[in-house]
């Protein structure tokens, strides 16, 4: 069995890397461009791209708000950029801008504007943050409604109140001291929703899910950087003196400050890797499920029995992909509140002599 799987695997793995061939079997036919559609679907975007129907593509136009250093401010929709420069602007094709906004300067040369687009990563941020919204809301309703001692929770708060106090106990209060846990579980647990309804919404292929939005790594520079600011604004005395002066061999610190470097710079690594983990398995999840769902039209030029085989072939590892992607949506919220409170919790550990003195 597992023989078996590694040689279908092999087999899409060639078939990847062969687009060129694949589309030469037919002249005069569109060659599939495999890696700029799975840049296209994962990437940003100033339109909401939904389906296309024969010739015709079917998008959400998004506003663009951008600044130009010669003409100022212009606001229009995306769609005034389809037929070519509108006031000026256009999207670059190629180069460091490639897909973004740029206009020439009295050179020439494509400069970018200060922009503040309402991109489609943006648009999905707000959804997002709306459906977060509705859904505590509709949560904290129900229980300024009910008596928690009489009656079991229903609706939304019976979904959420076991994912609640789950990551509450388990996370929260086993990784930050409990006199604590309560100023920073607000933050926590809006991070914990936040990033599992992200990425429960990246998994739904029409609108207004598909935003890869945690697998974009702006998105997670700014969640990893809350954190830092968590774990630094508030860190109490010990744990800077643990970093500048820690209770290592003198000569480990003077003259040389090799362990005191190394604790400054585990300042930055550890929201480093909180950024980049969230981001990596994420992108690579949406690109493994294209690239499935790719095999299928690489091999149209093949012959019916070879794609009608790597069809169904494509279909099964993507569905199952998809069910792996909804455990790795939950895994990645989980481990990145966790870190997140480790990290905090480290920040307010007392010296041994004190704590036991307590």
């Amino acid at each position: 069995m597992k023989k078996w799987i590694r040689n279908i695997l092999a087999a899409a793995a060639v078939l990847l890397s062969v687009p060129a061939f694949a589309s030469g079997q037919s002249e005069g036919q569109e060659t599939l461009d495999v890696k700029t559609m799975l840049f296209e679907h994962i990437g940003d975007s100033y339109q909401w791209h939904i389906t296309r129907i024969g010739d015709r593509d079917i998008s959400v136009p998004l506003p663009v708000i951008v600044r130009s250093k010669a003409t100022g401010w212009h606001c229009f929709l995306s769609s005034r950029l389809e037929d070519g420069p509108y006031e000026g602007l256009y999207c670059a094709e190629g180069g460091k801008y490639d897909g973004k906004i740029v206009e020439k300067d009295a050179s020439g040369n494509e400069v970018r504007p200060f922009d503040i687009s309402i991109t489609k990563n943006v648009l999905g941020l707000m959804i997002n943050a709306v459906i977060l919204v509705v859904l505590v809301l509709c949560c904290s309703r129900w229980y300024r409604r009910h008596d928690v001692l009489k009656e079991a929770p229903g609706g939304v708060a019976a979904v959420l109140e076991p994912v609640i106090e789950m990551v509450n106990e388990d996370v929260i209060k086993g990784s930050i001291p409990e006199r604590l846990s309560s100023r920073f579980a607000p933050y926590l647990l809006t991070v914990f929703f936040f990033v599992l309804i992200n990425n429960l919404m990246g998994i739904v292929p029409i609108f207004p899910g598909g935003a890869n939005i945690t697998g974009n790594i702006a998105v997670t520079f700014v969640l990893a950087l809350f954190t830092f600011l968590a774990v630094n604004l508030f860190a109490n005395r010990h744990y800077w003196k643990d970093i500048f002066w820690p209770d290592v061999p003198w000569w480990l610190k003077v003259p040389v400050p090799l362990i005191p470097f190394t604790e400054f710079i585990g300042i930055f690594t550890k929201p480093f890797a909180l950024m980049i983990r969230l981001f990596a398995n994420i992108l690579a999840g949406h690109a493994i499920i294209l690239s499935f769902v790719f095999i299928i039209f690489i091999t149209v030029k093949m012959g019916p029995v070879l794609n009608g085989t790597m069809t169904v072939v494509s279909v099964l590892f993507g569905v199952f992909m998809d069910c792996i992607e909804l455990l790795v949506a939950f895994i990645q919220a989980y481990v990145f509140t966790m870190l997140s409170a480790v990290f905090i919790g480290l920040a307010h550990e007392e010296p041994e002599a004190e704590g036991s003195d307590k």
